[in-house]
């Protein structure tokens, strides 16, 4: 019976494998054609923000050049239960400092559902809100590139996240090998084929009557997994655009980095829960594809726990209880398989690199330490189980003050 199971389960989670290694070779190419129209979108750009005194200026900065007419975007700034000078340079930069004070419900989808409630009650509407971080950096051509995508009918908009800081220590560098790696071998290849993306958490952009009609109501700790599935539930499909670039500070150390994934992983038990089966029901009932893909990514949470668990099982049975005593479904597959799955494994990584056009030498380098990131997922998810029921939002420092034209320059 066990080993029945044991062999179930190796076959199902290898067909996942298979299904999501064929969806990224989709993405290997970039469909060229595209639509531009004039600028008629007016925006509320949104920037959640707690203690950011050390990195909202150069956001401001930035955000002030964006090349788009100035008068169809406003920048409101949600300073967030923040104790430090977040909100003073914010209005030094004559932008607008939205002051929220609420210790009981903290973290950033409270704080974005206070700020929707807050806009809504302006006198000025806008035709969408776009949401950025305070450690970010957007690139000029963002409001052009999220008006095109509202004029030919989105709705929801994810922009491409990039990594501002790859070089400052290994950890950077593995962040910015799997975020190049998610923006071409997984978002594209999904869009190339007209399906959904799914919210990365910042570069988003959403239109104002579809926000009136949901509500936010994302108020989990990965509030933009959790809003990605209720729009695609409600059949409303978000959409990736390549071209519009945010730069994205990622931790320094492993430490920081792992209490970030940690609070990652809780908030995807939570959603997976909510979510996975309303939408695999869905998509038998519907017979759509996008919904199937939608919830296996849901779920990838536990995909990656049982990968952990079954793979610990199987050590342990073999080096302390002179097994295999539990079938082993890899162990009769011929050798070359088994190392062409990794090479291939391997391969979608590099190839993510080089088709993303990545000069970074020191990134190159630490590649030799990529395996590491990768294997830490295991403990810090299998952790995340047991712990999924904490709520606590956790910040994480952001400190390097970058400017948009170092980053630009350094990618050559």
């Amino acid at each position: 019976m066990i080993d029945t199971i044991f062999i179930a389960l190796q076959v199902l989670l290898a067909a996942i494998g298979v299904y999501q290694f064929v969806f990224s070779i989709l993405g290997l190419y970039r469909k060229k054609r595209k639509q531009h129209f004039p600028a008629t979108k007016s925006f509320a750009v949104l920037v959640a923000a707690h203690n950011e005194e050390q990195v909202v200026g150069a956001l401001m900065e930035n955000l002030k050049q964006l090349d788009y007419p100035k008068e169809l975007y406003d920048v409101f700034v949600i300073c967030d239960n923040c104790t430090d000078n977040t909100a003073k340079i914010v209005r030094e930069h004559g932008m607008s400092a939205c002051v929220r004070t609420n210790n009981n419900l903290r973290g950033k989808g409270y704080a974005i559902e206070w700020m929707l409630k807050e806009l809504w009650a302006m006198p000025r509407q806008y035709d969408a809100v776009v949401m950025f971080d305070a450690d970010n950096l957007a690139d000029t051509n963002f409001l052009k590139e999220m008006n095109d995508d509202l004029c030919s009918g989105a709705r929801v908009i994810q922009g491409y996240i990039d990594t501002k800081n790859p070089e400052d220590s290994w950890i950077t560098a593995a962040y910015g090998i799997s975020y190049w790696y998610i923006n071409r071998l997984w978002q594209l290849s999904r869009h190339n084929m007209n399906m959904a993306n799914f919210l990365g958490g910042t570069g988003m952009c959403f239109e104002t009557n579809l926000l009136k009609e949901m509500g936010w109501g994302a108020t989990s700790l990965v509030e933009d997994l959790e809003f990605t599935m209720r729009s695609v539930k409600r059949g409303v499909y978000p959409k990736f655009n390549y071209d519009a670039k945010v730069f994205d500070e990622k931790p320094l150390t492993f430490k920081a980095s792992a209490r970030q994934r940690l609070r990652w992983m809780q908030g995807h038990f939570t959603v997976a829960r909510r979510y996975f089966f309303p939408l695999l029901w869905q998509s038998i009932k519907e017979r759509s594809l996008v919904k199937l893909d939608l919830a296996l990514y849901g779920a990838n949470v536990y995909i990656v726990l049982l990968t952990f668990l079954m793979t610990a099982i199987m050590w342990v049975d073999s080096t302390f209880f002179n097994g295999p005593h539990i079938a082993n479904l890899y162990g009769y597959l011929p050798v070359w398989l088994s190392f062409t799955a990794i090479a291939a494994n391997v391969f979608t990584f590099l190839a993510a690199m080089i088709l993303e056009k990545v000069n970074y030498k020191k990134v190159y380098l630490y590649l030799i330490l990529f395996p590491i990131y990768l294997i830490s997922w295991y403990p810090i998810t299998f952790w995340a189980f047991f712990t999924q029921n904490n709520k606590q939002w956790s910040h994480t420092e952001h400190t390097r003050v970058v400017r948009l034209e170092e980053v630009q320059s350094k990618q050559g």
